[in-house]
């Protein structure tokens, strides 16, 4: 059965207490083809921010009603106090997948 999904960017727009993970505004990662987590080449994601946004990605990638709150809202915060270290979620393309190739 084939099924529309979208490939998503993770970006920090923000850090707005101090960088206690390193990580710099513009540090990014993308999910593409279902489940492919990439990161640059020389870069890494705090796995604490990565772990805050983790639940949502699954839902950012599925088509959503126009009423529902996810299709409206893309940022993000890591749960460090310290840090407030701000990610916005966004859709790079759209692809068509079958889910008999997929687990």
């Amino acid at each position: 059965m084939k099924f529309p999904i979208y490939d998503i960017r993770v970006t920090v727009t923000a850090i707005e207490g101090r960088s206690v993970c390193g990580m710099e505004v513009g540090d990014y990662f993308e999910l593409t083809e279902s489940s492919r987590l990439r990161i640059p080449e020389g870069k890494y994601f705090c796995i604490f921010a990565l772990n805050s946004i983790l639940p949502l990605l699954i839902a950012k990638q599925r088509e959503l009603s126009a009423g529902d709150w996810l299709e409206r809202d893309s940022l993000v915060v890591c749960p460090d106090p310290d840090e407030r270290l701000i990610m916005r979620m966004e859709r790079t393309q759209k692809r068509i997948m079958n889910s008999d190739e997929l687990t």
